[in-house]
């Protein structure tokens, strides 16, 4: 098989996963037309452009919520987070000032720095910072104390950002941190990973497809490499096995279905890259 041919398959196996574990319930459009809801969460990604057009949606419709938190606090990835934005157009202005922060933190520096905080905080949400977390399922249990201690109260209805590679498993997370409530108290969460990853063969090598109407670039985004790993590796996580994070394995989620076709795109991709997280 020609390198171009096996880069077109593996292309189909990349967007399968990216497409499964973003978990799109609630798009970056529908922010603008949807019913109002109680919460949003975004936790901090090295994908900057999430914040920025979260941020811009809420600078142009602050009341599509009542509470705004935004999530994180310094581990594994927060180095990739800084080096986002030292490498941003504009972002890259306060570099020196956010070093060192949790990656709340710079997701709030951001917020004051670059948007209009009157508009959005003129008849819109609150803004909550929870900066202790350091890994998702921590982010779900201290995001909650977050709001307990706000009196942040009767959330029926909570939309999460996340990082797109593991959105499906920050949701699972997020419930699973509300699941001692009785039923009808538990809030509703919904993925809203605002920006998907796909990609595309070109010349037997696998790039990103960027769209001419966004902002976004390919250094944007993960080194094709690493986002293979974090894909597969996020398939292991959701797996309901003695190696997964489910209740059969580490029990930080509940049960998550995985296709069996998003299990043979995993397999696909480990066996043609040699990655294996």
């Amino acid at each position: 098989m020609q390198a171009a041919d096996i880069s077109a398959d593996l292309s189909e196996d990349v967007n399968l996963l990216a497409r499964f574990l973003a978990h799109t319930e609630v798009s970056l459009e529908s922010l603008q037309t949807r019913e109002p809801v109680d919460c949003i969460v975004i936790c901090a990604s090295s994908v900057l452009s999430q914040a920025t057009q979260l941020f811009q949606a809420l600078q142009s419709r602050p009341s599509v919520t009542r509470t705004l938190v935004l999530v994180g606090g310094i581990g594994h990835s927060t180095s990739h987070i800084y080096d986002a934005v030292a490498r941003h157009p504009q972002y890259s202005t306060i570099h020196s000032q956010i070093m060192g922060l949790p990656e709340a933190q710079v997701l709030q520096e951001i917020l004051n720095r670059f948007f209009s905080i009157p508009d959005i905080e003129d008849g819109g949400p609150r803004v909550l910072v929870e900066d202790e977390s350091t890994n998702c399922g921590a982010n779900a249990v201290r995001t909650r104390e977050v709001l307990d201690r706000a009196g942040v109260t009767g959330i029926r209805t909570c939309i999460v950002v996340q990082d797109p590679t593991m959105s499906l498993r920050t949701k699972a997370s997020f419930e699973k941190a509300f699941a001692d409530l009785p039923m009808l108290q538990r809030p509703h969460f919904l993925a809203c990973p605002i920006v998907v990853p796909e990609v595309h063969a070109v010349n037997g090598q696998l790039e990103y497809v960027l769209d001419s109407a966004t902002d976004l670039r390919a250094e944007d985004f993960w080194e094709m490499k690493r986002l293979c790993e974090l894909l597969v590796g996020e398939v292991t996580r959701l797996k309901d096995d003695e190696n997964g994070y489910g209740p059969k394995g580490k029990g930080f989620i509940g049960h998550v279905d995985v296709p069996a076709e998003v299990e043979a795109a995993a397999s696909s991709i480990r066996k043609t890259l040699g990655v294996d997280r």
